[in-house]
């Protein structure tokens, strides 16, 4: 589309969009160049659909660099629209990225689409679970990452490591690292790079057991762990696997080479 020599201006702006965020969540070089040209394109416009996305790519672009002071400025413009054209998705989004900036700002949180309103209401968890079902793993990373628990942040480095998402990663593991957290990964092991659809050691021990028709608490007792986190290595499994059943999952493995049936 970028390169296509009759698109409209204002049909470049997701494409730009696209091109800076990728590079900004892997870590790529200059992905400012593509977002400076989208907020341009955007400003032209005035239209709250094209400001709002790269209002919150940029935001995300500031996080991860760690320039989260000029959050408050990027996303100024666009919130305000936001709000009054009662877009819940935008209004949502932005204010997250505000929040995990460090603002303190009273939110109507009637007005914000619900993956949003969870985490903007202090449950990172759920926020996560409901980005999962939509098929993000990446949101739902970040979402986690802003939780409470150690746990469902360690979870969410895991998830952004697999992901390749190192600026993301980093700041995750420098955030746990500051909270006292030890032993932290610096990323997926061999093994988990080598299996088709990047699980982790443990979950690929739980997948053999599910497999052979375990249940979660079987699994929680042969594993020593609790049936809450055996849960969380079934959700990921499955999401990873691409399945919604247990039985699903055991043929996709078998169909992969994971495990043996």
């Amino acid at each position: 589309m970028l390169r296509h020599p009759g698109a409209a201006p204002p049909s470049r702006i997701t494409p730009l969009v696209v091109v800076g965020l990728l590079r900004a969540r892997r870590g790529d070089p200059d992905p400012w160049s593509p977002l400076a040209e989208a907020l341009e394109l955007a400003e032209g416009t005035g239209e709250l659909q094209r400001l709002a996305p790269v209002a919150a790519a940029r935001a995300e672009a500031r996080w991860l660099a760690g320039e989260t002071g000029e959050i408050p400025a990027e996303t100024a413009v666009a919130l305000a629209l936001a709000l009054t054209h009662h877009a819940p998705w935008a209004t949502g989004e932005l204010y997250v990225w505000r929040r995990r900036a460090g603002l303190s700002e009273r939110v109507p949180l009637e007005a914000v689409a619900e993956q949003f309103r969870l985490e903007l209401d202090g449950d990172g968890e759920a926020a996560g679970e409901c980005w999962a079902a939509l098929g993000c793993p990446y949101e739902a990373a970040l979402a986690l990452a802003h939780g409470d628990s150690e746990d469902a942040r360690r979870r969410a480095l895991a998830e952004l490591q697999r992901l390749g998402a190192r600026p993301a990663a980093a700041r995750v593991a420098r955030s746990l690292r500051q909270d006292g957290a030890r032993d932290l990964r610096s990323g997926p092991r061999a093994a988990t790079r080598g299996n088709p659809v990047g699980l982790t050691q443990r979950e690929l021990e739980v997948l053999a057991l599910v497999a052979e028709g375990l249940r979660n608490a079987q699994i929680a007792e042969q594993l020593f762990v609790s049936e809450k986190t055996v849960a969380h290595h079934v959700s990921a499994i499955l999401r990873k696997l691409g399945v919604g059943t247990r039985s699903q999952a055991g043929a996709a493995a078998a169909r992969l080479g994971i495990v043996e049936r």
